[in-house]
């Protein structure tokens, strides 16, 4: 296993790599960098202040709902896919980190 201030670091990496206007997914993340989705979630909630932490959502595009309204305003001003149920167009808007 990586060393846990390592992994945190490659966490931040990747999501400082997602592009304007696409997002990528907590367990995308996990298979670039190891470990598992919730594990991911757990430096997002820890470490993922500094970085584009908007552009990191779940599987079926939608966001903790503590964090949705400003998600939403960032969404709108990068011009990232919508549905009309608000939550992210997750086919359109999906980056995959390598």
């Amino acid at each position: 296993m990586t060393d846990p201030e390592e992994y945190v670091e490659l966490v931040l990496q990747v999501v400082e790599r997602v592009p304007r206007g696409r997002v990528t997914t907590y367990g995308a993340i996990a298979d670039a960098v190891g470990g598992g989705p919730r594990q991911v979630g757990s430096v997002m909630s820890r470490h993922g202040g500094p970085v584009p932490w908007w552009r990191v959502v779940r599987a079926d595009g939608s966001l903790p709902p503590s964090h949705e309204d400003e998600a939403r305003q960032r969404y709108l001003e990068e011009g990232t896919p919508l549905r009309r149920s608000g939550s992210v167009d997750i086919v359109n808007a999906f980056w995959g980190p390598q």
